[in-house]
């Protein structure tokens, strides 16, 4: 069986807790595209921990981890996070594969990254290393183990950086290239033989799929494409070979940096439901916007990713408030496209749908039947609007906190 999770908002969903609660019977999880501008939050047995290159996966000791040649890597992060996470106990051995086509964050990406802060990205250089990639002057993972390449296609881009230095960059990439090139593999060979002899697999991506490079809300967007045709093109596997599609949201909607977000809260309540909630950005700590479920653009992401099933997170985060609204649907005049173009976003009008709060705390519950009936409520017609199944609630942060249903 092969699954992917994809966010069906603008990221920040709890991708990563969808993957620990999938995870634990998975034996291979592959990670597809994005950078280290993404973070991926789970808590294991109270501690906190982000993942921002490492599939998440690599909690479970039996669970294979690959990052796919979609993903845009950062050697200098993904050595550190390879260390912390060593340090906290969980090993590694042959379990961590990592693409030798992946293509690599240089120091000059980060240079250049949103330099006129015109959409507020993370400033980790994923935009410019695409860029260079589909320029076709990318520096890849196989560079790395072949340093007289390495050193003349570094030189070359290095031409337009003369503030950088070139054996300094050199030395440093050469450094993490013997670090990491016992993980580097043919990962597609290696995944495709993985699903050939029946593994259980999840293929994860970065951010959701409102940030789209295609489908998101451009340019307020991300680099690359979130939507789960995109795990097969950043992982090197054919599209008959994906079995089931799981989204995963939030019960409201969050969005950090710049971009339309129509069923932002009030001040007071945004304020009040980002604390409950811990809306900081896992990568940058920047706070997110709050809003709303949006179940319109949601139901986008559902069809534009043939999504079945469906993972709720953060129901508790709403536990105190005496009214939920959910949007249906927009008002908005001559525009062909809603979202398609930002600038028109004013005339966009949500159109919501209320329904009474449960105003108690949830988190201690354990069995779907004993949820508050306006938390039934509430998970029941988002099922409706959405025609989706729902298969978890998350009503906590622990991975004890979730409801199957």
């Amino acid at each position: 069986m092969v699954r992917v999770i994809v966010g069906t908002q603008w990221g920040d969903e709890a991708k990563g807790r969808a993957i620990q609660l999938l995870g634990k019977n998975a034996d291979v999880v592959a990670r597809y595209n994005g950078g280290a501008n993404a973070g991926h939050t789970i808590y294991l047995q109270g501690e906190k921990l982000i993942f921002h290159l490492v599939p998440s996966g690599i909690i479970y000791p039996y669970t294979i981890c690959i990052i796919g040649n979609g993903v845009a890597l950062d050697p200098e992060q993904l050595i550190s996070e390879i260390n912390t996470l060593k340090s906290k106990g969980i090993e590694f051995g042959k379990r961590l594969f990592l693409s030798d086509k992946a293509h690599l964050v240089m120091p000059y990406h980060k240079i250049t990254d949103d330099k006129d802060n015109i959409i507020e990205t993370t400033k980790r250089g994923i935009g410019p290393c695409y860029e260079d990639k589909y320029a076709r002057r990318g520096i890849r993972v196989a560079d790395l183990l072949y340093p007289k390449i390495f050193k003349e296609k570094l030189s070359l881009n290095l031409k337009k950086y003369p503030s950088l230095n070139l054996n300094e960059v050199y030395e440093k990439y050469i450094g993490f290239g013997k670090f990491l090139a016992p993980f580097v593999a043919d990962t597609s060979r290696l995944l495709n033989q993985f699903i050939d002899d029946g593994k259980e697999v999840l293929l994860e991506g970065a951010h959701g799929f409102l940030l789209d490079i295609d489908h998101g809300t451009y340019p307020f967007v991300t680099s690359s494409n979130p939507q789960a045709g995109s795990a097969c093109t950043g992982l090197g596997i054919g599209p008959t070979k994906i079995d089931e599609v799981i989204g995963v949201m939030k019960s409201y909607t969050s969005r950090v940096g710049k971009g339309p977000l129509p069923t932002r809260l009030s001040p007071e309540l945004e304020e009040k439901v980002r604390e409950k909630g811990e809306e900081y950005g896992a990568t940058t700590g920047r706070p997110r916007r709050c809003g709303w479920l949006d179940a319109y653009l949601v139901g986008k992401a559902i069809k534009s990713n043939d999504i079945k099933k469906i993972i709720i997170t953060k129901l508790d985060v709403l536990s105190s408030l005496s009214e939920i609204k959910i949007c249906k649907e927009y008002k908005y005049q001559n525009v062909p496209s809603i979202f398609s173009i930002p600038e028109l976003i004013s005339k966009f009008e949500p159109v919501y749908e209320t329904l009474p709060g449960w105003r108690t705390e949830i988190s201690h519950i354990t069995k779907y039947s004993n949820l508050p009936k306006e938390t039934k409520n509430y998970v029941e017609r988002i099922s409706e609007l959405l025609n989706v199944k729902i298969i978890a609630i998350c009503v906590g942060p622990e991975k004890e906190n979730t409801i199957y249903l």
